[in-house]
């Protein structure tokens, strides 16, 4: 498969610029940024949630007395 070389990429970058202009650029990459850092966040907070409930599950459950299983008096 062909890659672009440096020249390719340079000549992409300068017809994107043109296109969009850099004031719009500057804040499709703000908010690409933005999106890159809230998706890793998220896969933090869903990794301590997984190992939170591992934890849960791994523990063994103390057994709960009720008042049924004691016996009359």
């Amino acid at each position: 498969m062909y890659m672009p070389g440096i020249g390719e990429m340079i000549i992409v970058l300068i017809v994107v610029a043109l296109v969009f202009g850099t004031s719009k650029l500057k804040n499709i990459g703000k908010d690409l940024g933005g999106a890159i850092s809230d998706f890793k966040s998220g896969l933090k907070e869903g990794d301590e949630e997984e190992q939170e409930d591992e934890k849960k599950e791994e523990a063994p459950a103390a057994p709960a007395a009720s008042a049924e299983s004691k016996p009359a008096e």
